[in-house]
């Protein structure tokens, strides 16, 4: 029988690299996907000094068409199988849609939406075979219009409707299916994005870590959708009551502020 993992993308710093290192601590064998191949050996080092199994370092580009056939293959010559699948790898852009980099933003669609898509689609069977479960990493964005970084929002509405459905369809198999949607985390993504956290994300950030711990946890107890934070939490709720075109217009001034 194959040994098992939870394969983590976006492993290479951030939300991913403290889920990485959670999920080892918890006793699951690990297989991380990233760009940075030096990254993951370090990770992967780490964890094994902690006293968890080897993790299985499998670099890989997200933007590439090709890179579900590259995990696909790294995974069949390790002769492991996935039990739970973590979408984490995704990133942003600030800035005026129409003044960005088509391309970049287009990379964007490419890691955040299509390949969380295919690995989700790709690896559902053994998901069910294992009675596994999905985490994906959305974002509070998710609820949100997004002047500003609207390919980033946009994207990110798409994981979390995305990730009801299949909450619906893969859980009659006995398949957790979780949405993480965290507000502002300071990682990496704030300055690869192109803009330094405000108030805003004074106000609503939680660490790396606990979302990550969050993430882990939702996902083992099977939570469809895990808001880290109270403030956070309190978005979803409040956004009831309040007229779309209302939000449209502070998120936009927000954006245009920082």
């Amino acid at each position: 029988m194959a040994t098992c993992v939870t394969l983590i993308t976006g492993a290479s710093s951030g939300i991913g690299s403290d889920l990485a290192r959670i999920f080892a601590a918890n006793g699951h064998h690990v297989a991380l996907v990233a760009r940075r191949e030096d990254r993951l050996n370090a990770l992967a080092a780490a964890i094994a000094t902690a006293g968890g199994a080897r993790p299985l370092v499998i670099p890989c580009d997200l933007t590439q068409p090709d890179a579900g056939d590259i995990i696909a293959t790294a995974l069949d010559a390790a002769g492991v199988e996935i039990d739970i699948l973590v979408n984490n790898a995704g990133f942003g852009l600030f800035g005026p849609s129409r003044t960005l980099d088509r391309a970049q933003q287009l990379d964007m669609i490419a890691v955040n939406i299509r390949a969380l898509t295919d690995l989700s689609l790709r690896f559902s069977d053994s998901l069910i075979r294992h009675r596994g479960g999905l985490l994906n990493v959305a974002s509070v964005a998710a609820f949100l219009p997004g002047p500003g970084m609207a390919v980033y929002y946009a994207s990110k509405a798409y994981v979390l409707s995305f990730s009801d459905a299949m909450h619906n369809e893969l859980g009659r198999h006995g398949v957790r299916v979780t949405a993480l949607c965290p507000g502002p985390v300071q990682t990496e993504f704030q300055s690869r994005a192109g803009f330094t956290p405000g108030m805003d994300s004074a106000v609503l950030n939680v660490s790396a870590k606990d979302v990550a711990l969050a993430g882990y946890r939702g996902v083992m107890r099977g939570k469809r959708v895990v808001l880290p934070g109270l403030g956070i939490r309190a978005i979803p709720f409040l956004l009831r009551f309040v007229p779309r075109g209302f939000v449209l217009m502070m998120v936009g001034l927000i954006q245009r502020n920082r």
